[in-house]
């Protein structure tokens, strides 16, 4: 596309990002569904937030779970007036290819990871419950915070009031554990004991719901009011597509992130015993990416450069997933949100769909609208010879946070993976925004994990 045209886009952009402002002050009609009077069972969730602190939201965004639910009338507008249309929307035009058939879910976003463009969407701004998608936004918020190897032993009251019907990793009380261990629980097994332990490290669950809250404010991910810090099922919380997709796109600049991300399987520390000889010895097991479009699974095969992100599924929020592939030198991110048809793994096969429309129509459709930068972004270009690598926990610099001698945290391999290649190495042409130290820099490639071209199949 013409540079002036992009120009204009982003100018077109900043203006709506500035009459966003007004128009949050105005009663908007949200829609998310209402949490079950019980505690939801979630394959990918954690402790529910204590009731007597509801979002500003949370009286707006009650409605009843079920097909017949209609997206509101006003929705936000951030990244493009087009956005904030109910229905489907996309610029079909002479050799554009027609949207896939069967799409059922209330919600869905393609967008080019590089160039922000939005392909196409649905309802993109919806406020519905996120689920463990939300992990993303948790992982971005708190993966600077400590080196891989810093160790912790966990305290009783670090694992106190996960909900009922969480998914775990298996974190054992008095036992130690890196945060390397901690992440992979996270990314992996979307542990919400995992989760639980990391607010704790990092001062507590309230502490940590601020931190985030603040951050999807920063990322411009405005239809985001975080309750609980791994998704489970609470009241008022809330994210939309759009905002998913921001949020995906931020974490993968950080290199931890995409290679957490992006592991299939991995060893974890399991509980200290004695052997027969009385001598303590901790073994290890095996953990297995839940996101099956990377791990794959009877009905669903390994997408063709899939690199992550994130998957989730609890009663209220149905099944979520926003993920990222590469396929020619192109990087894709869909989001899919709650799909209403009732089939096994519907999730990924609708994502799965959405990847290969939007490989076939990158370059051919004009793009509905644009994924934005953070509030406080700098003109596109404006540090290109920054050093630091946010795709690294802590930035960069011998000085940074979370930097070892100039190195990135967590640049080992996390965990194996299939065929013994865990966290892969850099896909040729993977290409990602950057974000650092207040700049946004357009078409900076980033390297994204391979996980098709040099690991077999699980």
């Amino acid at each position: 596309m013409p540079a002036p045209k992009n120009s204009i886009r982003r100018s077109l952009l900043v203006i709506s990002t500035i009459v966003l402002s007004t128009v949050l002050t105005a009663p908007v009609a949200l829609a998310a569904p209402s949490p079950s009077s019980k505690p939801s069972a979630d394959s990918s969730a954690t402790a529910t937030a204590d009731p007597s602190k509801k979002s500003k939201d949370s009286k707006d965004s009650k409605e009843s779970k079920g097909s017949k639910a209609a997206p509101p009338a006003k929705m936000s507008t951030v990244g493009g007036t087009r956005l904030g249309q109910a229905g489907t929307q996309v610029n079909l035009a002479s050799g554009v290819p027609v949207l896939p058939k069967g799409l059922s879910a209330r919600s869905w976003i393609v967008a080019d990871a590089e160039s922000g463009e939005v392909l196409a969407a649905h309802n993109a701004h919806w406020r519905l419950a996120p689920a463990s998608t939300l992990k993303m936004l948790f992982a971005d918020t708190l993966l600077p915070k400590w080196p891989s190897s810093t160790e912790h032993k966990v305290e009783s009251s670090d694992l106190a009031g996960i909900g009922s019907g969480s998914s775990m990793v298996g974190i054992k009380e008095d036992e130690t554990y890196t945060v390397h261990d901690l992440w992979l629980g996270v990314f992996l097994r979307s542990g919400n004991d995992a989760v639980r332990v990391l607010a704790a490290m990092n001062g507590g669950v309230e502490s940590t719901v601020k931190e985030m809250n603040e951050h999807a404010e920063e990322l411009q991910a405005f239809d985001t009011v975080v309750v609980s810090p791994d998704g489970y099922d609470a009241e008022g919380q809330v994210s939309s597509a759009y905002d998913l997709t921001l949020i995906a796109r931020s974490g993968l600049q950080k290199k931890d992130f995409r290679e957490y991300a992006s592991t299939v399987r991995a060893d974890f520390p399991g509980e200290t015993k004695k052997n027969k000889k009385g001598k303590k010895v901790r073994d290890s097991f095996e953990i297995q990416n839940t996101n099956r479009l990377l791990s794959g699974d009877y009905d669903v095969p390994v997408y063709q450069g899939i690199a992550g992100v994130k998957n989730g599924n609890t009663t209220n929020a149905g099944a979520t997933f926003t993920g990222v592939a590469e396929q020619d030198g192109r990087v894709l991110l869909v989001t899919v949100m709650n799909p209403e048809k009732q089939e096994s793994n519907g999730v990924y096969k609708e994502t799965a769909k959405l990847l290969d429309w939007g490989f076939k129509a990158a370059g051919k459709v004009d793009p509905v609208g644009e994924l934005v930068p953070p509030g406080s972004a700098t003109q596109a270009g404006a540090r290109p010879d920054a050093g630091a690598s946010p795709g690294e926990a802590g930035g960069a610099g011998e000085d940074a946070p979370g930097a070892v001698g100039g190195k990135p945290v967590a640049s080992a391999a996390a965990g194996g993976g299939a065929g013994g290649i865990g966290t892969a190495l850099a896909v040729t042409g993977g290409v990602l925004v950057l974000l650092a130290g207040g700049a946004f820099l357009v078409n900076r490639r980033w390297p994204l994990p391979d996980l098709v071209r040099r690991r077999p199949h699980p």
